[in-house]
């Protein structure tokens, strides 16, 4: 072996020896740690089990009523109102009354009459004779029945008399008549007396359609006064009032209500968590801004499956995707901070 080649094995093995005590001295990296799980889209919850997470909004339990007239072409302009922002009602308070009030009261009052004398009406069809009237005609059949027999005997005498020539013919037919008038007016006065002792019954069947009638007319009275005046379906707050008096009503109606003393986080989840979640369960709500989460249970699954169409500017952002919306009840602590925050956008983790 040449003097060169003796040469470039020493070269050789100062390299590798070097190596090796470089490798031997210098410090070991410690491991990077693991990332934290991530609360929302496999996240860790309650120790180590990945949670379900979406996105949602704070909403009252009761929903938002929106308040607001009927629909039609009168054009309604608010007269009255009597409730403010942020004050608590009950349920059937009067919350404000419109313009046209006043005239539609007065329709009331008017079918309240048209009622009242169709009732009178009916009663007295029905009762027929007061009681002096039917004694009255009583005392009247009486006379006429007295009138009758005298009249019947004057007619037999004057008959009687006929063929022995000491009466007159004539005079025997006019008694004849005047007995025969006599119990013609008596048979009358007994008829009327039956009018007053037994209403007919056509007469009782008009008298009662005319009743139903009056009945039906102020039923809509009042139904349409009812519509010139708003009340409360709901006991709750004024969250906002979109018309006030002298105002006439718009395309967002009266006023929004709604009960606070529940509130609920509806979020949106996907159709492929479904089988991971169940009513009962536990939640956290986080709020942006808020260090502190909030509890939350899960009361209510939704029964239908929607598509979002919504893009966005985010490229890895899930589009056309399909979701659920479950309901979640915040504890007391959740609702005493968002009472004020309703329709905020918060981010729910849910216990599978």
């Amino acid at each position: 072996m040449n003097g060169r080649a003796v040469l470039l094995l020493c070269l050789v093995a100062g390299l590798a020896g070097g190596a090796a005590w470089w490798l031997h001295a210098a410090p070991v990296p410690a491991p990077a740690p693991a990332l934290a799980a991530q609360p929302f889209g496999g996240g860790a919850f309650g120790g180590g089990a990945l949670g379900v997470g979406a996105l949602g909004r704070v909403e009252p339990a009761s929903r938002i009523r929106r308040l607001a007239p009927p629909g039609g072409f009168a054009v309604t302009r608010v007269d009255r109102l009597l409730v403010e922002e942020g004050q608590t009602v009950a349920a059937g308070d009067l919350l404000a009354t419109f313009a046209d009030a006043a005239q539609k009261d007065t329709a009331v009052a008017q079918a309240e009459a048209a009622l009242a004398e169709a009732t009178a009406t009916l009663a007295r069809v029905r009762a027929a004779g007061r009681p002096s009237e039917i004694a009255a005609q009583r005392a009247r059949i009486a006379a006429l029945a007295f009138a009758e027999e005298i009249d019947r005997r004057d007619a037999v005498r004057a008959e009687r008399l006929v063929p022995t020539g000491a009466g007159p013919e004539a005079t025997a037919e006019r008694a004849r008549f005047a007995a025969s008038r006599s119990a013609a007016g008596r048979a009358e006065a007994e008829a009327q007396l039956e009018t007053l002792l037994r209403p007919r019954p056509e007469d009782v069947a008009v008298a009662a359609a005319q009743l139903a009638s009056a009945q039906a007319q102020l039923g809509h009275a009042r139904a349409d006064a009812a519509l010139s005046r708003v009340v409360a379906p709901i006991a709750g707050t004024v969250l906002k009032i979109y018309a006030r008096p002298g105002d006439q009503v718009g395309n967002d109606g009266l006023l929004d209500i709604a009960n606070l003393d529940q509130l609920d986080v509806v979020a949106d989840v996907y159709e492929t968590d479904l089988p991971r979640l169940r009513e009962g369960a536990a939640a956290q709500v986080i709020v942006p801004g808020e260090a502190q989460r909030f509890g939350a249970v899960l009361r209510e699954l939704g029964w239908q499956v929607r598509r979002t169409t919504q893009a966005g500017t985010d490229p890895v952002a899930a589009v056309d995707s399909r979701t659920v919306e479950v309901r979640l009840t915040l504890d007391p602590n959740g609702r005493a901070a968002l009472q004020r925050r309703l329709n905020m956008q918060v981010q729910v983790v849910i216990q599978p």
